[in-house]
């Protein structure tokens, strides 16, 4: 009876630790494709597929059941930090949070983010336009000439011609979110003079691929990935961002804690070398040697 107890728990400890190197091996696996810039871990979506809103992330951004991310196609709305973040965050709660809402697709299927970009329709109403009719968003054009395009256009132009909404009626504007570029800021470690590197702004870091250099500019947006990775994006928010600072997972342990709210709407100078992914600058960060926050002088 003995031996057969000792057989039995020896199969469970094996067992455990072989389930326990699946896993590890699984995270590792899927940190590996994240850092490659693939999505091969988030599923396919079928054309207006319906799904339940579990959370709303901001104006333009949602989750659906499962924790994958939603990109709303055709409109921006204000990231976190800038005056009608709230607002338009409520907003969107207010419509679609816990609702069975038709996700319709455009041309692209996924962002760099792994995020599905989509219409989003609840009861044949597309929420994206209401939230540009209702001035909580404006008008993002595609390149690809969405088919919602001058419907969308049209809608912000009667929200800034009938002062409708946070963005155009004057109310939730707080100062916040605003770039002062009159003010100077101070440097202890990411200088020419420390590191005899040349500093450039970030909307000229196109200019320099392949270069190690110094980048200085406005983080206006910042996300964190279903994957754990962390963007940090210049000057405007995601499209039309100049430049890319990314912190993958495996080495946010060097970095501050949450790095995606220490450093937004804030002067920052990176490091390194500039790479292109998907036509756009960015610089992978390893360390936090690679990465100062100004102070206001």
């Amino acid at each position: 009876m003995k031996l057969v107890i000792k057989i039995f728990l020896i199969i469970v400890v094996i067992s455990l630790i072989g389930g326990g190197i699946y896993f590890l091996y699984l995270n590792n696996n899927n940190d590996l494709r994240d850092e490659d810039g693939s999505c091969s871990d988030t599923p396919k979506l079928e054309d207006r597929a319906v799904k339940i809103v579990t959370k709303v992330i901001d104006g333009d951004t949602v989750l659906i059941e499962g924790g994958y991310s939603v990109r709303f196609l055709g409109i921006d709305t204000d990231e976190r930090g800038k005056s009608c973040y709230e607002t338009a965050k409520e907003r969107l709660e207010e419509l679609v949070l816990g609702q069975e809402v038709i996700l319709e697709s455009g041309k692209d299927d996924l962002d760099q983010w792994c995020r599905y970009l989509r219409y989003l329709f609840l009861d044949d109403v597309n929420i994206g336009l209401e939230m540009v009719k209702e001035g909580y968003g404006v008008a993002r054009a595609s390149t690809e000439g969405s088919k919602y395009q001058s419907e969308i256009a049209l809608a912000e132009k009667n929200a800034i011609d009938n002062k409708i909404g946070c963005k155009w009626g004057g109310y939730g504007a707080t100062e916040s979110g605003l770039i002062n570029r009159d003010k100077t800021y101070q440097w202890s470690k990411l200088t020419p003079e420390l590191t005899n590197l040349e500093k450039i702004e970030s909307c000229s870091a196109d200019e320099y691929y392949n270069k190690e250099v110094i980048v200085e500019g406005w983080v206006a947006d910042a996300y964190r990935s279903k994957t754990n990775t962390v963007f940090l994006n210049f000057e405007q928010a995601y499209p039309n961002q100049c430049f890319v600072a990314v912190i993958f997972s495996s080495d946010q342990y060097q970095f501050v804690q949450n790095p995606e709210e220490y450093y937004i709407n804030q002067m920052v100078r990176i490091k390194g070398q500039v790479k292109e992914y998907n036509g756009n600058p960015e610089i992978i960060l390893k360390s936090a040697e690679q990465i100062e926050r100004g102070k206001e002088e």
